[in-house]
């Protein structure tokens, strides 16, 4: 198998596994317990580890990319909620704060890449701060992107952090220069980086306005919340899509760096 994802909700890690069945991912192994009692030896063999890994949104979006399946590279959206605006951002005092668990592995094996993704809040970035003298103090060059799903056409904002570790010694001289990486400066900037019209309108083609309990209107896919093995799979599906990456935001960013270090 080529690549290790760990996901502890069983919602998700089945959704993972079917998506394996049918090729949509890179083949591999799904493995439910939490980070905190994964060990360097449990990800022996593996070409990828995604962890945190959903719907396997990163592994799609490397694919779309052109990054080869059996091409090292390690992903992580650490969890969001003790650095949200929406939760009660208790930050690293909460129990969900689980970069000091992924840093020990990403110490300990070493990936040549990493990629992951966080909110864009103000916490989001002290979070990121955190990260980054983590990973260069473990020899990796690194480096985020604020950056919103509406600019790669997406009828809504999601604004979040992209960032990449970078193992090559001559990443930290290359990421100090102007480059292609440089996508954003902000959700008031989309518009700059925004992709064809084409290809927002094939990709967004399918979603539809719904007004939700709150009386706002959304722009969200067609059968978004539609029943799927009664009112658990709705709540799952809902959760499992709440908390996934935006593929076109993913695919865009893997890209943008594999044309810098090219």
């Amino acid at each position: 198998m080529t690549a290790y994802y760990n996901e502890i909700d069983p919602f998700a890690a089945q959704w993972l596994r079917n998506l394996i069945d049918a090729g949509h991912i890179a083949p591999g192994v799904v493995d439910t317990r939490s980070i905190e009692e994964v060990t360097p030896n449990d990800l022996n063999g593996f070409k990828q580890c995604h962890f945190f890994a959903g719907i396997g949104v990163w592994s799609y979006a490397l694919r779309r990319a052109g990054w080869a399946d059996a091409r090292h590279v390690c992903t992580g959206s650490c969890p969001c909620q003790p650095f949200s605006q929406s939760g009660k951002r208790a930050g690293v005092t909460d129990e969900r704060h689980l970069w000091p668990h992924f840093h020990y592995l990403i110490e300990q094996c070493r990936p040549e890449i990493i990629f992951g993704e966080q909110v864009a809040s103000k916490d989001g970035l002290a979070w990121f701060d955190i990260v980054q003298a983590d990973l260069e103090g473990a020899g990796y060059a690194a480096t985020a992107f604020d950056l919103c799903a509406a600019g790669v056409g997406a009828p809504h904002i999601r604004q979040r952090l992209y960032w990449v570790g970078d193992a090559n010694d001559e990443s930290t001289q290359r990421y100090r220069q102007p480059s292609k990486l440089i996508l954003s400066e902000g959700r008031e900037n989309a518009e700059r980086y925004a992709i064809s019209p084409g290809l927002a309108a094939h990709v967004w083609s399918s979603w539809e306005a719904n007004k939700g309990a709150d009386e706002k209107v959304r722009v969200i896919p067609v059968c978004y919340a539609s029943p799927a093995d009664g009112v658990s799979g709705v709540l799952g599906r809902l959760r499992a899509y709440g908390n996934a990456i935006c593929a076109e935001v993913a695919t865009t960013f893997i890209s943008a760096y594999m044309d810098a270090v090219q």
